[in-house]
């Protein structure tokens, strides 16, 4: 109790100035201990406190409101935001004075078994002090990120957009955190939980510096991929940088988690203890380790090789297990192909290191389409030709690079004839083959009926007609 002394005696003087003020009057009648020396007129006196308190706490509010009042119609932005953030812990704090104030004198005169409970009271007020300012402090923190997000939106700067969150939300993690663990000695614990407290504080600072550090990195990542957008028509490069980026965070994220659990298993004694132990049998275990580990380990440098090597990037459209679709994500052990037709492929990241597939996008987004018909061979190509440059050259999924007109292919009953044409990607490619199939198709139709595939039969004579022909001769 030695560090309120000043606020003991304060204590002591103010709730004798209102129990001299009740007896005037006429509350002496009442003055008779009730427990220890408590009287009756120690307990109206602490209830007069509160009383005032609350009517001085009722003015401060509308002292304060007329401020915040003015200040936003003086445009005076920066005092406006004090005020409202400081409101509120100052009731608090006004409450806090005015509630130990009003029952130190009567737990001064409890007998001496109540002493722990006078310490524990003054432990809660050092504990509700700091806290309430811990309180204030983030408060101010939510005010200095919107006025730092204001400040970021009128610069042209995207970063800022990025890294503003982060200071906002860290401050929002850290000063608990940090008021948690000076809070701590305030409460005065007994000994006897110094060792839980030591841990319990040694796990929330690892805590928060891997909270930190995970918000540092998912933010790395949007600022490298800020510039590369992969919803553009030419994104290979964008689709590399992805690919990249992603595989890399995703093992920064497990290697951050792996070092927090470390970090956090070393504060117990017992851990170490065992830990040594299976340092000592350290070669067997990596042994079956790895054994056991062979296929994930697999995975895992698969997924570096595909992070650099780049044999297939985030975004690719594949042909895969006889499958067409793109790659939707890639994590750390395997990749996710989003088939056409709406279901997706999951293989193992070292598939695509062991076995062959197509990538139609490993160099360029840009792709050759082809479509073929077989046609009689009374076909005028050359008119087929004429008719195919303004079906091709009229549709808008053509990119205007190159289209032609073979024939790539005959039998005995039909000839084949291939149509190639370019696209800007193979979504487009799909979509103009099927309209070059349906327009061509249709022209042979209306022009040309007679040279759609069909069947031809000789029909020999019999031999009777045979025989008698040969007779006329």
């Amino acid at each position: 109790m030695a560090e309120h002394l000043y606020l003991n005696d304060l204590a002591i003087n103010l709730s004798k100035a209102i129990i001299d003020g009740l007896r005037a009057l006429g509350g002496a009648q009442i003055e008779y201990p009730i427990y220890g020396k408590l009287t009756p007129l120690d307990l109206a006196g602490a209830f007069c406190l509160l009383f005032l308190t609350f009517i001085f706490n009722g003015f401060v509010k509308i002292f304060l409101s007329r401020k915040i009042k003015q200040a936003r119609q003086d445009s005076k932005e920066v005092k406006h935001h004090f005020l409202r953030i400081a409101d509120q812990p100052l009731y608090l704090f006004i409450w806090l004075i005015a509630l130990y104030l009003a029952f130190i004198p009567i737990l001064l005169k409890l007998p001496e078994d109540w002493k722990p409970v006078t310490r524990l009271v003054s432990n809660l007020l050092d504990l509700g002090l700091f806290l309430a300012l811990i309180w204030l402090f983030m408060r101010m923190t939510r005010i200095l990120e919107k006025r730092l997000s204001l400040w970021a939106s009128r610069t042209t700067s995207k970063l800022d957009d990025l890294l503003v969150p982060l200071a906002g939300k860290c401050l929002r993690i850290v000063l608990p955190i940090l008021g948690i663990i000076f809070a701590l000695p305030v409460l005065k614990l007994p000994p006897e939980y110094s060792d839980v407290i030591e841990k319990g504080t040694g796990i929330m600072i690892i805590g928060m510096i891997a909270w930190v550090l995970m918000a540092a990195i998912n933010v790395a990542q949007n600022v490298l991929l800020l510039e590369h957008d992969i919803s553009v028509a030419d994104n290979l490069r964008a689709r590399k940088i992805h690919t990249q980026v992603k595989l890399v965070v995703k093992t920064l994220h497990v290697a951050v988690c792996f070092f927090t659990i470390a970090s956090i298993l070393m504060l117990f004694q017992q851990v170490r203890h065992v830990g040594a132990s299976l340092l000592a049998s350290a070669g067997i275990a990596g042994i079956i380790a790895g054994i056991a580990a062979q296929q994930t380990l697999a995975n895992l440098f698969a997924g570096f090789q595909i992070a650099f090597a780049q044999p297939l990037r985030q975004g690719d459209v594949v042909v895969v297990e006889g499958a067409w679709g793109t790659i939707e994500e890639i994590t750390l052990t395997f990749v996710v192909v989003h088939v056409w037709d709406d279901t997706r492929l999951v293989l193992p990241l070292s598939y695509f290191i062991t076995k062959p597939f197509q990538n139609w996008t490993r160099v360029s987004s840009q792709i050759l389409g082809s479509v073929f018909v077989w046609v009689d061979y009374t076909f005028p190509v050359e008119a087929g030709r004429q008719a195919l440059k303004q079906i091709v050259e009229t549709n808008p999924l053509w990119d205007k690079r190159f289209w032609n007109l073979q024939v790539s292919d005959a039998s005995e009953k039909t000839m084949q004839l291939r149509v190639l044409a370019t696209s800007a990607d193979s979504s487009k490619s799909w979509d103009l083959r099927c309209k070059i199939r349906e327009d061509f198709i249709a022209f042979i139709q209306q022009h040309h009926p007679q040279s759609l595939p069909r069947l031809r039969a000789k029909l020999d004579s019999p031999p009777d007609k045979i025989a008698a022909d040969d007779q006329k001769n």
